[in-house]
């Protein structure tokens, strides 16, 4: 884990600091940036110093890649027109949220809309979009929303600033598109956001997004700005992180999925890089890593019920009534890739190569499963990232007598909890479920942690797969939660 500052130059006797990140669904229109500020100045009117974290309205970011993408295949036309779009919803907003049309807001979201269309012909000139034109351009979904926020703060009598994640302190490797904060952000955010709250002023933060050590702009990737916020409130010592949704927390299960799926009061840290890695969509996968260090509780608030607590997140794992599983998630769209053949016998060089490749090629592995035998290793991966892991592994193995095979349409379902470790019959109960539900197994895996065990399936059979297995564990049960 990522050194942080010494808890003894942190904050002591200051007053209390939370750091509160909103997203894209709460900074959709004016009237959600409006409600966003007005949570802002609940607590801060009880004396509480607050960073805020914004990620771009909703839908800006799909509009960017996709005009980025356009503009590659020589759709210039489609591209411009969309930046219009944007402009216009972004200067709407803006006068709605009490901006003269000769402001310096109004200004500022001209110039970055003109530096955005520069970014975007440089790309249809080149017919080329690199992941670092691709991280700066998609970059400006946060960019734009954040002197919004600002402007919804001042009709709350707050004085704010607005910063990107670069100008917030957020240094990361050159790892664009999936980008990790360096050791030196943490001091680099303190100095900068610390300044400002001295000042008397509300930071507004743009998520999601950093710059490297040559100041190009890279991207946390997708749900980074919980990333960034977590990364804030680790840099300041906040007393607590809040993540504001349009959901009660953690759930059990996907209510779209689970009707009777219930809120969670408490996770682990653990836990939750568990949910979220298997497909729960609350958090960032590394959000709380860089609150690990110093005990920083994170909490998961309803925007529409901002009295609920939510589900707190904290270092420690509580099991309630002896449940052993808290929460059945699943991640679709997956693809099994298979290396197989007589090259792979006694040869652990081989199982070596194949994770440095994907290692170079920025690839993320859901699953790996090894036969017995060792004639086969099965890997599942992001159907997105298919092709590109299947084109990545062929050509250097071709000369060891091994084959390549592809399995799309796969789901990956996992069960988590703390309560799992060292509790028999979990598994057990797991598959039966499946079984009952005639579904077939792919792939198994369990951690050594003991917090999760995962299985491949196919996926139309997720959503029956999820609703069993959470009803067989118990979870239907507002008694449990």
């Amino acid at each position: 884990m990522t050194a942080l500052p010494d808890p003894a130059s942190a904050r002591t006797s200051s007053p209390r600091l939370l750091v509160m990140k909103f997203g894209g669904t709460l900074m959709g229109s004016s009237a959600a940036i409006r409600h966003s500020a007005s949570l802002v100045g609940r607590s801060t009117a009880q004396g509480v110093n607050v960073v805020v974290v914004v990620s771009a309205m909703t839908g800006v970011t799909n509009q960017l890649l996709k005009l980025a993408e356009a503009a590659e295949t020589g759709e210039i036309a489609f591209a411009n027109d969309e930046i219009a779009f944007m402009r216009n919803r972004h200067f709407t907003a803006a006068q709605e949220l009490g901006a003269a049309p000769d402001s310096e807001t109004v200004r500022d979201i001209r110039e970055m809309h003109e530096t955005l269309r520069q970014a975007v012909y440089g790309v249809y000139l080149l017919r080329e979009l690199t992941l670092r034109s691709r991280d700066l351009i998609v970059s400006f979904g946060e960019r734009l929303a954040a002197p919004l926020m600002a402007l919804a703060l001042a009709q709350t009598g707050l004085n704010s600033h607005a910063l990107t994640g670069g100008q917030a302190g957020i240094l990361t490797d050159s790892h664009f598109g999936n980008a990790k904060p360096l050791p030196l952000t943490y001091t680099r955010v303190r100095d900068r956001l610390e300044g400002l709250l001295n000042a008397g002023l509300t930071p507004v933060v743009a998520g999601f997004m950093g710059e490297t050590e040559k100041g190009a702009t890279s991207t946390l990737g997708r749900g980074g700005t919980d990333f960034s916020a977590t990364i804030v409130g680790a840099a300041l010592h906040a007393d607590e992180v809040w993540t504001w949704k349009d959901v009660d927390g953690f759930m059990s299960a996907d209510p779209r999925a689970v009707p009777r799926a219930q809120t969670i009061a408490q996770l682990s840290y653990g836990e939750v890089m568990e949910l979220a890695y298997f497909g729960a969509k609350v958090l960032h996968p590394l959000a709380v890593t860089p609150l690990q260090e110093h005990n920083i509780p994170l909490r998961v608030k309803s925007a529409a019920d901002p009295d609920f607590v939510g589900t707190l997140v904290t270092a420690e794992a509580i099991t309630l009534h002896g449940i052993s599983v808290k929460a059945v998630t699943a991640i679709k769209g997956v693809s099994i890739i298979t290396v197989s053949g007589a090259g792979i016998l006694g040869v652990p060089e081989v199982v070596a190569d194949l994770f440095n490749i994907l290692a170079r090629e920025n690839i993320t592995l859901l699953m790996v499963s090894q036969s017995s035998s060792m004639s086969n290793v099965s890997l599942a991966v992001q159907s997105a990232s298919a092709e590109r892991t299947v084109a990545a592994l062929r050509t250097p193995l071709a000369g060891r007598r091994l084959q390549v095979d592809i399995q799309e349409g796969v789901a990956v379902l996992a069960i988590v909890g703390a309560g799992m470790r060292g509790t028999k019959g979990v598994a057990a109960r797991l598959f039966s479920a499946l079984a009952g539900e005639d579904i077939n197994i792919l792939m198994i895996s369990q951690g050594s942690s003991e917090l999760n065990i995962s299985v491949a399936i196919e996926e139309q059979d997720v959503d029956s797969a999820t609703r069993e297995v959470h009803r067989a564990f118990g979870l239907d049960s507002t008694e449990q939660f």
